[in-house]
Formats: C-alpha cells, structure tokens, sequence
C-alpha cells in the first residue's frame, strides 16, 4: 500500500495539472486537431474556431503583421493597435527632433486629427491560410534534382498566388515547411495607413536599455500605440485625411485581473526564424566562427555610435533606431553562442545524429532515401564556411556600414535610365532615386559615417580571407599603404554619395558619366561585384545541397518518431505557442519569480546612467502609490513578467492571452540564460517577458493622463464571486484527472521495460526514479515515453 501512495505521489508529479505544452510554434489552423484538447486541459476556455476561423471572427482578425518585422494587436473598436516601444521606434524617431523630442518625453495624441502618420508604415491582417502541399509538390520525388525542383517550385507558387488573388484586394504569400515537404498559402489584407497614438518616453519604453536587454528581471514598459484607418467605406487605402478609423473583425478585451503563477498563457504573432532542426555542424558553425564575426563588427560599429551619441542629443535621435538595430543582436549572438556553449547543444545534436544514423541502417529503403544525407551535409557546410567570413563582411561592414554604400547602388536603377537616354524613364528613376535620397540621410552625419567605414573597410581587410576580398580594397590598401582613414578622407571629400547637398545639385543635371566615375560608386560596385561573380557562384552548388539535405533531415526525423508531433521552424507566418506564466532558475542557488514591480524600477533608477534614468512624474505617482484600479491585490504595480511561451524574433509586439481570450501582456523579449532557443528549446529555461498590460494601462492612464484612450478599451474585471466559481471548477477537474490516474493502477504496478538493454522489469516509480538519478529528461515506460519533469512526450 505503502508503494502504491508513492506511485500515486509520483504520478502526480510526472503529471500535474498544468503539464501542458510550452515548446512549438503552431500552425493556428491546425489546432484543432494536434493541440486544442492539451490547451483546455491547460486552462483555455476557447474553442479552436474562436482561436482561427476563416467563416467567423476569431482571435486571429485581432493580430497584425506589423510593417513585416513585428506583431501588434488590435485593442478597440476603433482601430487602436497595441506593440512594443522597440517595434515604432522608426517611426517614432522619425516624427522626434530636439524641438519635439517624443522619444525622449513621450507623445500621446489628444484626439484622432492629433496622431501622427507614417509614411511607408503598414500592417498586414491574415484573411486565411491553406496547405497547398499536394499542388507544389506534384511529381515532384525525393531523388528530384534540386535546380530541377526549385524551377518547378517557382512556377507553381507564382500561379496558386495569381490565382488566389486575381479580382481581389489581397495579397498572397506561399512558405516552404520542413524545409520544403510541405508548402502553405497565406491570403493577407494589407493597411498602409497606421498613425502613432501614442508612447511612453524612452526612460520607460526602452528603461534599462542594452544592459537589460534579453535579461531578467526585467522593469521594462515595452509599448507604444497605433490605430489603423480606412477609406470611409472601411476599405485598406493609402494614407487620406478624410480616412476614418477601423472597424475591425475583432479586438482583444483586456483582462485587469492580472497574472498569477501557473496561469494559462497563450500567444499569437508573427515569428521571424528559427532553425531547430540545424545539424550539429551548422551548430558548430555558428559557435565557432558566424557569432563571433558578426559581434565583432556590430561592437566595432557601436562603439563609434556610442563615442558622438554620448556628446551630442542631437546625434542621439538622429541615431537612435540605427544604433538600436545594431545593439539588439549584437547582443543576441554574444548570448546565443555563450547558451549553445552551456547547454551543449553541439554534443545534443550529434547524438540525435547518431540515432538518426541507426535509423537510416535500419533498411534498405532508408539507405536510398537517406544514406548520403549528413555526409553532404558535412560536405556542404566545409564548402559555405570557406566563404562565411566574405559573406559576414559584405553585409555586416559594406552593406550594413557606411550609409553611401547602399545609396550608391541604388543608383544603379538612375545609371541604366540615363545610359538608355528614354526621357521617361529618366523621369521616373529621378524621381525614385531622390526619395532615397531623402530617406538615407535622415539618419546621417558625415563624420560619424567616414569614422564607421574606416574601421570598417580596416577591419575587412584583415579579416577576410586575401583571396576572397574585392580588388578595390586590396587596390586602396596598397596606394594608402595601409592607412584607411586617409582613404576615407579622401573618399568623403569627393564622392557625391556623401553629401546630400552634392547629390541635390546632381540630380538637376544628372550624367551616367559622373556616376560611374564617383568613387563611392567604384567601392560598392567592387564588393557587389565580387560577391555576385566570385563568392556566390562558390556557395550556390553547397546551398543546393544543403537544402536537400536539411529537408531528407527533417523528414527522416518524422519517420524516425512517427507517433511524435514536429512542429514547423519559424518563417514569419501566423503562429500559436501556449503554456504558463511560471518563475525558473537560471543556475545553481538561484530562482526567479514570475513577476516584477515598480519597486525593482525605483530600486534601479540612476539619474547618472542614461538607460536607468526614470521620470520624475513616475517617481512620484510611486511616492503617492497612486496607481488607480491597475494595482495587484498587495496594492503594488506590476510591471512585467515571464511564461514559457515559445517565441522569437518577430513576435515582439505579439498579445499574451489567457483561457478566456483576454489580453494579459505584450511580449517582447527573451531571457538570456535560453538565447540558444532559436536553435534548441530548453524547457527548463526558455522564458518570454512580456509588460504587463495592467502596467500598460497604469501608465496611459495615470502617468500620460489619456484617459480618452481607456475609454476606448474593453476592459474586464472577474468578480469574486466569478473567481470562486472558476476555482471550483478546476478543483472537480483536477479531483477527476486524479480519479484517472487511480484507474491506471493495475496496468502500473504490473512493471514496466525502460527501454535499456540491461534493465529487467521494474515498478514505475523505480523507472523514475533512476532516470532522475542518472539526469535523464525521459524514460520509457509500456512503450511510451515520459519526461522526468512534468510532460508526457509522444514517440
């Protein structure tokens, strides 16, 4: 009896409750067969079609595609979209200058004609998504030559969104899954009209700034506010005056309960990429020489930025959003490659290897399908890593450094005009070409420009391979003897590219002959050049082969385990990641709660340090406790916490929502202990931090005095009554998940085979605990496996 308590207590641990998932990004339209049932188990209270419907309104009408690199979410009846600070800050620094410095005090728009319009700004709205596989891949064969298949691929992708689309307003996109066995089409309605609402100043918006960064705890309020309009008939249209706001399918009622540990958490957004099937030499790779280069540059770059930012605020809002592009994974790589080094993510993949290797020994079928697959791999990543270094320098240092670099070939387009003599086109390339011109020196000082690409093109030289660089720097080295930055001066005292003035008078009498003799223009075209007619050919047979490889790769590994769900990596479609809030330990003697407050914002407040400066008005509002309805039930502001939601790069702005469909947070970054994550999920340490939207209430409210804005919201409040009701409710459903777990008994104590060879039959609870004893995630038991945590795991 005594052993049959501790099975019970062991079952009840393996098993809680809350054991549901907290690793995949889900296809929304497939939730409701692979994932719905787990998520109720978990706390949800939606059905699936509430979470993605194509026929009705559905959480998905709520979320956007923010300008193509974030996810916002829409909050009102009006059109108020809500993301993160870091996501508008282009087009909050755009609209900032030392007269109306909105990044550094704020802007909140007092009625519609006050919100501020953004050129080139849209969100793209998701209308449905449909699994084209079949039609792609039509006679298409594993043994399919790659060109032969991407030729085929391209074809039948360009005729599914011309058909899908035609009389339409819509736009498509068709993605490659599993690096290519399986193809999805996505309907997008897209909005070109958003305007900025509002946002906190950067002390709260951006508070902690590139220390924080990717860290926790974290006292970040990472938000900002749009609204999307429409044409008065409520169509998508280009910016108007007489557009009015949107009336959406749907928008997310905002919860003011808070969060609790444990709690449901679900998120949808956009996430960018992630490459959770990489082999272990990509791994390797990126560990060894790809994260290391690209920091080396990106600090290179920052540390030149941070020298003129510090002096001159001027130079700071005219910086801001470049220096915060480069500083964010500059960042990133330093974690991920110290992460990957931790949790052994290298030795982790080669032993999946291994077994993959048995795998395909196993058969005859799996020998002709797979034999050659990680051989080429290996083959294919000795060939692309000759290269990597010529790959990183020419975007990191030529086309990610010095502003005229991209300018220049964005010439190329008034050069073909011009040598054509067709006045028309002339017009038009002039025209064009002008509108970069403005837009390039926005974010633009001289100085600062020559500085970056003396150390840059310095550093190219002594990094890339000899053979490998473009002549023209091997030529200026020679002629300056090594001294880069007289070639700089040089360079920026005669190129047109430099100067905004010089290009202005250019363009009044523009002549095919003074661009292609500027020097700025000879520099580009040299490293495109080279890159386009030397680098790329070497790499294009390796890519080949890599992606047929990646793709047998991860279709061996389904067939492998044919009983386990793989979801797909990220590429920035419509995903779903659930699990809950929930604290973690980052290492030894250490342990994070869930949650932070306004007390860890006064705790940090440093006057003398621009990133942990606070606003005296915050200062106060803390001082009286002056916090409204947003206070938790110990009459403190909460201002952001964690869940193990799966996220990445792309869902930053992305809505946190619980079981019943209400927004509870924004997210917007990552912890650093997991910064390996895109490559390989660790449960016990993945987190994503996301501002509290009662934090996000308590400053629009209280701090910006927009109480307009809360009237437009749907706020929820549980009622205590209510909240008895839900706590009774989960109480019968855990009392009969235990009762379950009771009937199981007699098929427990029968004893099971853990899987190894040497091992005889044992009791469950021994099972467990020797795998506990030897660290091992999982354990097979009846032919199932389970985790020594807290999850099943299918197989």
């Amino acid at each position: 009896m005594r052993n049959l308590l501790f099975v019970l207590l062991s079952i009840c641990f393996i098993f809680p409750q809350k054991s549901y998932s907290d690793e995949g990004m889900w296809l929304p339209m497939l939730i409701d067969r692979l994932n719905i049932d787990d998520m109720q188990r978990g706390g949800l209270k939606l059905s699936a079609e509430e979470i993605y419907s194509v026929n009705s309104a559905s959480l998905k009408d709520a979320i956007v595609s923010f300008n193509g690199y974030c996810t916002g979410e829409i909050i009102s009846r009006n059109g108020l979209l809500l993301t993160n600070h870091h996501c508008g800050y282009d087009a909050i620094q755009n609209h900032s200058s030392v007269e109306n410095d909105y990044l550094g005090n704020g802007f909140w728009a007092k009625s519609y004609e006050e919100e501020l319009p953004n050129e080139g700004l849209f969100v793209d709205f998701l209308i449905r998504m449909e699994d084209v596989s079949s039609e792609v891949l039509d006679s298409i064969d594993f043994d399919t030559p790659e060109s032969n298949r991407k030729s085929l691929v391209k074809a039948r992708i360009k005729a599914i969104k011309e058909r899908e689309t035609k009389d339409s307003n819509y736009w498509a996109e068709v993605k490659p899954f599993y690096g290519g066995s399986e193809y999805y089409l996505f309907i997008y309605e897209r909005y070109n009209d958003v305007r900025l609402v509002g946002t906190p100043p950067e002390s709260i918006g951006k508070f902690g700034g590139d220390t924080d960064n990717w860290m926790w705890p974290r006292h970040t309020g990472d938000f900002a506010l749009f609204r999307v309009y429409t044409d008065p008939d409520g169509n998508a249209a280009e910016y108007s005056e007489n557009n009015i706001p949107m009336k959406p399918k749907h928008h997310l009622p905002i919860s003011l309960d808070g969060v609790q540990e444990n709690d449901f958490a679900m998120i949808l957004g956009y996430p960018g990429g992630t490459d959770r099937y990489l082999s272990s030499f990509g791994v390797k790779l990126a560990v060894e020489l790809y994260n290391p280069s690209v920091v080396d540059v990106r600090e290179a770059k920052l540390n030149i930025l941070n020298d003129y930012m510090r002096a001159d605020r001027n130079i700071n809002i005219m910086y801001a959003s470049k220096k915060a592009r480069i500083s964010n994974y500059w960042k990133y790589y330093i974690g991920q490659t110290k992460g990957l080094k931790r949790l052994r993510v290298y030795d982790k993949k080669s032993q999946l290897e291994s077994a993959f290797s048995q795998f395909v020994a196993s058969s005859e079928d799996n020998k002709k399908i797979y034999g050659n697959v990680l051989s080429e791999m290996k083959r294919a990543y000795d060939e692309i890593e000759k290269m990597t270094l010529s790959r990183i320098y020419l975007n990191e240092a030529a086309w990610g450094g010095p502003s005229f670099v991209r300018l220049a070939r964005r010439s190329e387009r008034l050069l073909k005009a011009l040598e054509s003599g067709n006045d028309s086109l002339i017009i038009s390339a002039k025209k064009t070409f002008q509108d970069e011109v403005t837009s390039s020196f926005k974010e633009y000082k001289k100085e600062i420009d020559k500085d970056i690409f003396v150390k840059m093109m310095e550093m190219y030289f002594n990094n890339v391979p000899k053979g490998q660089l473009p002549q023209i720097i091997i030529d200026m080295e020679a002629k300056y003897k090594g001294d880069f930055q007289r070639w700089g001066d040089v360079l920026y005292e005669r190129s047109i590219f430099v100067d905004q003035k010089k290009l202005t008078e250019f363009l009044q009498t523009p002549s095919a002959k003074r661009i292609k003799k500027d020097p700025g223009y000879i520099i580009q075209k040299s490293i495109l050049d080279n890159y386009f007619n030397s680098i790329l050919p070497a790499i294009s047979e390796p890519r080949e082969s890599l992606a047929t490889s990646n793709r047998l790769f991860i279709d061996g590994l389904r067939r492998m385990y044919p009983k386990r769900v793989f979801y797909p990596d990220a590429n920035f479609t419509m995903r779903l990641t659930y699990g809950s809030v929930g604290e973690y330990s980052p290492g030894n003697a250490m342990m994070y709660d869930f949650s932070t407050t306004l007390d860890g914002v006064m705790e940090k407040l440093d006057n003398d340090d621009p990133e942990f400066v606070v606003p005296q008005k915050l200062v106060e509002l803390y001082n009286n406790k002056d916090y409204g309805a947003y206070a938790n039930d110990d009459g403190e502001i909460n201002v952001c916490f964690i869940s193990n939601n799966d996220i990445t790069g792309g869902n930053s702005g992305s809505p946190v929502i619980n079981g019943r469909g209400e927004l509870i947070g924004c997210a917007f970054d990552g912890n650093w202990e997991a910064m390996s994550g895109d490559i390989a999920f660790e449960h016990e340490l993945q987190r994503t931090i996301s501002v509290d939207v009662r934090y996000i209430l308590f400053i629009i409210d209280r701090f910006a005095n927009a109480g307009h804005i809360i009237d437009e919201l749907t706020l929820v409040k549980t009622s205590d009554e209510k909240k008895r009701e839900l706590e009774i409710e989960e109480t019968k459903q855990f009392i009969n998940d235990i009762r379950g777990l009771i009937e199981e008994f007699p098929k427990i104590i029968d004893g099971i085979d853990v899987g190894e060879k040497n091992d005889e039959k044992m009791s469950f609870s021994d099972a467990f605990l020797k795998a506990r004893k030897k660290n091992s995630k999982t354990f097979v038991w009846k032919g199932k496996t389970y985790t020594t945590d807290i999850r099943p795991v299918a197989n």
